[in-house]
């Protein structure tokens, strides 16, 4: 590093236009700092982004299976089926063939 390298001739270097060893070092330690702020703060956001992905995914299976039992109450047919979020069977669209490929 830079300000070992400094440290080692003049530990109280004044370089001219307020340029100094000591304030060399305390812009490293500062910098350090919020490096090592910043990296707690990324490995908390993970940890935060872990549970949302299991909270989604939680939701998601228990949204599937209160749908299932609006179905299993109503029918899948039903106006109640549709009100839930799910599509009707009679609004269901039929697959469609696709013609061949011309050669």
């Amino acid at each position: 590093m830079r300000y070992d390298g400094i440290k080692s001739f003049d530990p109280r270097l004044d370089a001219g236009g307020g340029y100094t060893a000591t304030g060399y070092l305390k812009l490293i330690n500062q910098l350090r700092a919020d490096i090592s702020e910043y990296n707690t703060t990324a490995s908390t956001l993970d940890a935060l982004k872990n549970r949302i992905d299991d909270a989604e995914k939680k939701l998601s299976e228990y949204s599937e299976k209160m749908l299932i039992g609006v179905a299993y109450h109503y029918g899948k047919d039903s106006n109640e089926y549709e009100m839930a979020g799910g599509v009707r069977k009679r609004d269901r669209k039929r697959p469609m063939r696709k013609a061949p490929a011309a050669v």
